[in-house]
């Protein structure tokens, strides 16, 4: 009876987490925007192979994530629910795997189901696990490849090692094809100390091939095929989106190399507490317990890797938590009453820190000269407010005695969860979320000929909303770059300097709108823009008109 009533109970939040709010959140540009509009071009062409975004070329990733996003729009339609529960699906499998890994090295079920609950709920997988990217894919692969190198690790015969490895290669393989050649590297350096701890090299060196073999097959078919199609696809994706990114002085998101230290203090949130304590457990057991250094080496090794590169972002660190969940369950089962205390207090600090900074930066009646709301956002500020103090009174709660209290930490990012949607400032939505403004106009598009846009988040949007893939780029190509350098994306692009002339000639077939994203202090009216039809102006969103003349 009492199984069955934590299972309702897990299921039900559950739910209340990553299902309920998937559907009441508008989507964010340019990454929401831009994966929802490309899952739909693939469905709408029948195309599983060949990636393409506003209807041209985009190289910037393999295939294999937008084949989960498909399944997901396939399933439950055009909505933000299925843009969203591709990246819940993924990180439920990785919680699952989890559990399952944490029971086969702890050999016990109550840190397995803990190691699950605190990998769902850490702040940054929270975060991004309900966000529309490709980060959610990679970690359920690279969580597999992980689970999968375990399982050959133990095996007692030789069939079991084989079959082991055989899965670490399609894992990775799978890896490959949703982000790259990371997929390889990542699960190499993660396993590095355990192997070199247990001196395990031999094993390795006679087995390993076998994961390459079957990583090889599994990705083949679709790396012919897609080289069949688009010749210079592999140039582009290994050159530019891993030796530039990564490793090259111009690369994307360059950063120092203590960045990712903040993401990971913060992300751990609501377990701060036993963070250090996990850590340490780790390295004093890493001779005494194998799964203690194959855990901390899980986490320390590709974080240091990422450090290395030149190129970050949070998202990268993201499958580093779900071997961080299974140390933190182990050590917070035995921790001592003050670091569960501790726990508590840093999560009521963090609720009452995050209240005072809504009540006294943010809010129209604080101390800010611009403040974030407006005097007629009240509510959103009641709804900021509300879901930071639910955090505070549960870490207030989970700070009161020792068993089982100290595990409703798990409950403190609920009421963000829930609430968030709805506290979203008036200033964010109208310069992060376009799908609100293009909702508003939305006859006004429906009825042009040509669509024009300054940035490819606002103009995926449109698109998406739309189900129209024909959206030219105003100005600068963004992102969209080395796609419309190809011959037939000729005239997809339209410079400032050629728009007068441009529109003069394709007004003539149509009424013409031309969204664009002002930048933070541009007002409407300065743009070097014949003199439109009509003028819709939404935050720093504004639509240009244009009748058929």
């Amino acid at each position: 009876m009492k199984s069955t009533k934590t299972l309702f109970v897990l299921l039900a939040c559950y739910a209340l987490y990553y299902l309920l709010p998937l559907e009441f959140r508008l989507l964010w540009q340019p990454d929401e925007t831009r994966y929802a509009e490309i899952s739909r071009e693939l469905l709408a062409a029948g195309n599983w192979v060949d990636p393409h975004f506003l209807g041209v070329r985009y190289f910037e990733k393999p295939i294999a994530g937008y084949w989960i996003n498909n399944l997901s729009q396939l399933l439950f339609g055009h909505n933000n629910f299925a843009v969203r529960f591709g990246s819940v699906f993924s990180i439920t499998l990785s919680a699952l795997m989890v559990v399952w890994l944490a029971k086969r090295i702890w050999k016990d079920t109550a840190t397995a189901v803990m190691s699950g609950v605190i990998f769902l709920t850490c702040f940054l997988v929270y975060g991004i696990g309900t966000y529309a990217v490709l980060d959610p894919m990679i970690t359920l692969w690279l969580t597999a490849a992980m689970c999968s190198f375990w399982i050959a690790s133990e095996a007692q015969t030789t069939r079991g090692k084989i079959g082991g490895y055989l899965l670490l290669g399609l894992t990775c393989g799978m890896g490959v094809m949703t982000k790259g050649f990371l997929a390889l590297a990542v699960p190499v350096i993660g396993v590095l100390p355990w192997v070199a701890v247990h001196k395990r090299w031999k094993e390795v060196l006679i087995f390993g091939p076998l994961a390459v073999i079957s990583a090889t097959l599994i990705t083949l078919p679709w790396a012919l095929a897609i080289a069949r199609l688009e010749p210079d696809f592999w140039h582009y994706f290994f050159w530019v989106e891993h030796i530039q990114r990564f490793a090259e002085s111009n690369a994307q998101h360059k950063a120092p190399f203590w960045y990712y230290l903040p993401f990971i203090l913060a992300g751990t949130l609501p377990w701060l507490a036993y963070l250090p304590g996990a850590l340490k457990a780790g390295w004093v057991k890493r001779h005494s317990h194998s799964g203690a250094v194959y855990l901390l080496g899980w986490v320390v090794m590709p974080i240091l890797f990422f450090s290395i590169a030149k190129g970050k972002l949070p998202t990268y660190i993201l499958p580093c938590f779900a071997p961080l969940a299974i140390l933190l369950a182990h050590y917070a089962q035995a921790a001592s009453p003050a670091i569960r205390r501790l726990n508590g207090w840093i999560n009521i600090g963090f609720g009452g820190v995050c209240v005072l900074a809504v009540l006294a930066v943010l809010a129209p009646f604080g101390l800010a000269k611009h403040p974030l709301y407006q005097t007629t956002e009240l509510f959103k500020v009641f709804c900021a407010v509300l879901a930071f103090v639910c955090w505070a009174l549960v870490g207030w709660i989970s700070s009161r005695g020792w068993q089982p209290r100290w595990q409703l930490a798990a409950l403190c990012p609920l009421g963000l969860a829930l609430l968030i949607g709805a506290a979203i400032p008036d200033q964010v939505i109208d310069s992060k979320q376009p799908q609100a403004f293009v909702e508003n106009v939305q006859s006004e598009l429906a009825g042009s000929r040509y669509i024009l846009s300054n940035n490819v988040g606002t103009a995926s949007a449109i698109a998406w909303s739309l189900k129209r893939s024909d959206i030219n780029m105003y100005g600068s190509p963004g992102e969209l770059q080395y796609g419309m350098s190809y011959p037939d994306a000729q005239g997809r692009l339209v410079q400032t300097a050629d728009f007068p002339a441009w529109l003069s000639q394709h007004r003539q077939q149509g009424s013409v709108a031309l969204v664009m994203l002002l930048s933070r202090h541009e007002v409407v009216g300065e743009q070097a823009v014949p003199k439109p039809d009509a003028i819709v102006h939404q935050g720093r969103f504004v639509l240009y008109l244009y009748h058929q003349k």
